[in-house]
């Protein structure tokens, strides 16, 4: 199992970032996948989650209304669109892929929101 996040970066407060999760090495249109972040000095949390088929998605009540989780099983990717972005969404973001009760989680990639 190989999952590769990308797009993170610097973002100014009030902009948007979209980050990508490449996956490989299992059936990926068969897995539950979902989205975490760790803040510095903080807990690893929960921030979205999408079935199988992408037909339901499920936010942290801290991104809903501001993130939107969205996969393509073409591509074996999956995606987290974030707007509205604030500095308290400075984090880690991880890209998880759930077999219950296994978790496989990617590097992890760098989302900074400061001016």
């Amino acid at each position: 199992v190989q999952l590769v996040e990308s797009g993170g970066g610097l973002v100014q407060p009030g902009g948007s970032l979209r980050l990508s999760c490449a996956a490989s090495g299992f059936t990926f249109s068969s897995a539950l996948m979902m989205w975490y972040r760790q803040a510095p000095g903080k807990e690893r949390e929960w921030v979205a989650t999408i079935t199988t088929t992408g037909a339901t998605t499920n936010y942290a009540d801290s991104v809903k209304g501001r993130f939107t989780i969205s996969k393509d099983n073409a591509k074996n990717t999956v995606y987290l669109q974030m707007n509205s972005l604030k500095p308290e969404d400075t984090a880690v973001y991880y890209c998880t892929a759930v077999f219950l009760p296994t978790y496989y989680w990617g590097q992890g990639t760098q989302v900074t929101v400061s001016s």
